[in-house]
């Protein structure tokens, strides 16, 4: 008798098409890429059409087509962040979507800053000001450092969550982190997230770590999406595109020739979506 696996919707829902239905629940899926080539994007689009559709389920088919099962929907919505405030987020929201994706996510989203312990032992000095706490960077000095109160916090987070962790480029630049805690971390994350369900969305700026290490973050997750701009310049219009690097549940349903890339475009209406799939050698 085998075994059936809840899929939690991606948002894009050409491509939630294309892999029947979205990502297997409790997947810890790493975003990697270029600068700018679409990581954000895709989590806000994701974020947004969730949210809109826990609120309004009549609104299920026209966000998220109609292969999806909304009862795989999230039941939060949490953003964690190292160096970026809630501000700064909700203002990159603000400037790049329509008012409506503010509007769900500004009310939406339970943000966690870890800023404070980020920076606890840099040179970043306390006098520096942040909105989200009104004036000072730091209330108080924290105990546990930045690895600690992401699994404190973690531990305390509802079960099916979407959870996106934002970002561990802030962590493995950083002199106050060993890589190989981080792995172990991850990998105890990838374990306990089976129980929790969900998703959890894990950013990461592709090329800025030494090949070896970063091949043992990817070996430490489930999946992982790649964003890239094209390599080509013959328009002034560089395109951007999404591919399945590693997914075990999900690469079956792709061409089993060829790698599935997709082409994909934002716009401030829908977010990101895909336009086609383009097959590569």
């Amino acid at each position: 008798m085998g075994h059936s696996m809840m899929k939690v919707p991606t948002g894009v829902a050409d491509f939630d098409a294309i892999v029947k239905g979205g990502l297997p629940e409790g997947s810890v899926v790493l975003l990697m890429g270029d600068v700018g080539a679409g990581q954000h994007e895709f989590v806000y689009t994701s974020a947004f059409k969730l949210a809109t559709v826990k609120e309004h389920p009549y609104m299920a088919e026209s966000m998220l087509g109609t292969i999806c099962n909304v009862e795989g929907l999230p039941e939060h919505i949490c953003y964690v962040t190292f160096s970026r405030s809630k501000n700064d987020i909700l203002r990159e929201i603000s400037e790049g979507f329509d008012s409506s994706f503010y509007n769900m996510l500004s009310r939406k989203i339970k943000f966690k800053d870890l800023s404070a312990h980020y920076y606890k032992k840099s040179l970043v000095p306390p006098s520096w000001t942040d909105g989200d706490n009104g004036g000072k960077l730091f209330a108080g000095t924290p105990k546990e450092n930045v690895l600690e109160a992401l699994i404190q916090y973690l531990d305390d987070v509802p079960a099916n969550s979407m959870i996106v962790i934002d970002s561990l480029t802030d962590l493995v630049v950083s002199e106050n982190i060993r890589i190989p805690e981080l792995v172990n971390v991850l990998r105890g994350m990838q374990r306990a997230a089976k129980n929790w369900g969900g998703l959890i969305y894990i950013m990461l700026t592709k090329g800025i770590m030494d090949p070896r290490e970063e091949q043992m973050l990817i070996d430490s997750v489930d999946g992982v999406l790649v964003f890239e701009w094209t390599k080509y310049h013959m328009s002034s219009k560089r395109q951007r595109y999404m591919y399945v690097e590693k997914f075990m549940s999900v690469l079956p349903h792709l061409d089993d020739i060829r790698i599935a890339r997709f082409p994909t475009r934002v716009t401030a209406q829908s977010g990101m979506t895909v336009i086609n799939m383009e097959c590569i050698k």
